[in-house]
């Protein structure tokens, strides 16, 4: 299959490694000895076409290629947070190891995030934290379903560092101590093995279109069957139950991370059910949050809501297309239409008690054909530039 989403190292002659920043510290409280997974390089933007040889007939000058080329300074990754199981009883024996089936004196390091990272070269001092949705991983932000820039390389281009999480029990950040048994959101059935499908219902309930394959008229959403294929492969199941305390606790030893990194505090753009753990996270080290369609947000004069008030911390929440126009048959237009109503509730109350909210409703600006994976569609760019002009009129750029 042919892919358009492509990485490459620039090839030399064109950028030296002495052009770049070197390599710090990994942080040292949930990494250990990484320092071997931070890499010095320099990224292609993964448009095909844009890479030419620096030597040779028909070569490109440098300029040309610099100015459409994505510059990366350092990355990794790296895990925050989580718990080590008690060891199993037993006395250890390293003669069977894996072979002995009661694993006997062995402990599990479980229920921690997993953190892809790239800093670039223009680093501006503001990071990013990403943190994916239900049925999701950090995949989302990187790519869209058929291949062009996601919103991480995107946001890399105009200096934002990346950090991409896989929430615990999630992606790569998988291992857990008990498997799940919710039968309802996590796609293994509680009372049986068999894995419980979802496509049409989750593509239907993310206002992608009535039924897949058609997509609602006028649709952002990358067409074809490829795109549509690509896009489901994405979905990746929960390993353990959903903990939205563990993932909030588990975020905060991210942001932790990222300011020992940095130095600074991290930007939290958060989707859907990430945006419910997103405002469990502690706020000591977050200077900005960043909501796309979060599947609800704090109550007025909540604990949550007092405590996001009292860290000054400004908050943007945008919303797609199709849930005022949404077919009014389809359970989830209802669904989206009070969470859209519930946001804009906080946003008056949070702004009326001296807080800083805005709720971007995308059809209100003229920005048209959005689903919940607005990060995701053919006019990506254009809303990652809408986030980046609020990002500097907060002074986060």
């Amino acid at each position: 299959m042919k892919r358009r989403h492509i990485t490459a190292i620039l090839l030399a002659g064109v950028l030296t490694v002495s052009m770049l920043a070197g390599c710090s510290s990994q942080p040292g409280a949930t990494q250990g000895d990484a320092a071997g997974d931070t890499q010095d390089t320099v990224a292609d933007t993964g448009q095909e076409g844009n890479m030419a040889t620096a030597e040779g007939e028909g070569a490109t000058a440098p300029d040309a290629i610099l100015s459409d080329v994505l510059m990366i300074a350092r990355q990794g990754m790296f895990s925050s947070g989580g718990t080590v199981t008690e060891p199993v009883e037993g006395e250890y024996d390293p003669t069977t190891n894996w072979m002995d089936i009661t694993r006997a004196g062995n402990t599990a390091h479980v229920d921690h995030a997993n953190v892809f990272y790239q800093i670039p070269v223009n680093d501006n001092g503001n990071p990013i934290v990403y943190l994916h949705g239900y049925g999701q991983s950090r995949m989302g932000w990187m790519t869209t379903p058929d291949g062009r820039e996601g919103w991480s390389d995107l946001f890399l281009k105009k200096g934002y560092a990346a950090f991409l999480v896989d929430q615990p029990r999630r992606g790569e950040a998988g291992a857990t101590a008990s498997m799940t048994m919710d039968g309802f959101l996590d796609t293994w059935a509680e009372d049986s093995k068999d894995y419980k499908p979802g496509d049409q219902a989750w593509y239907t309930h993310f206002r992608i279109g009535r039924v897949a394959p058609e997509r609602y008229e006028g649709s952002q959403f990358p067409e074809g069957d490829e795109a549509q294929d690509q896009f489901f492969r994405q979905m990746t199941p929960n390993t353990g139950n959903f903990d939205q305390a563990l993932d909030a606790a588990a975020l905060g030893a991210v942001m932790e991370d990222v300011y020992e990194m940095t130095g600074n505090k991290a930007i939290f753009v958060t989707h859907s059910q990430g945006g419910a753990v997103g405002w469990d996270v502690p706020v000591e080290n977050i200077s900005a949050i960043i909501a796309i369609e979060p599947g609800g947000t704090p109550q007025p004069g909540s604990e949550q809501y007092q405590k996001l008030l009292e860290a000054d911390i400004p908050i943007i929440i945008y919303f797609g297309d199709y849930i005022d126009n949404g077919p009014e048959d389809i359970m989830s237009t209802g669904f989206w239409k009070g969470v859209r109503d519930g946001a804009v509730q906080f946003a008056e109350s949070y702004n009326a008690d001296s807080g800083d909210c805005t709720v971007v409703n995308l059809p209100d600006e003229g920005i048209t054909g959005n689903s919940h994976f607005m990060f995701q569609e053919m006019n990506n760019d254009v809303i990652a530039d809408h986030i980046a002009a609020w990002l500097e009129s907060k002074g986060l750029n």
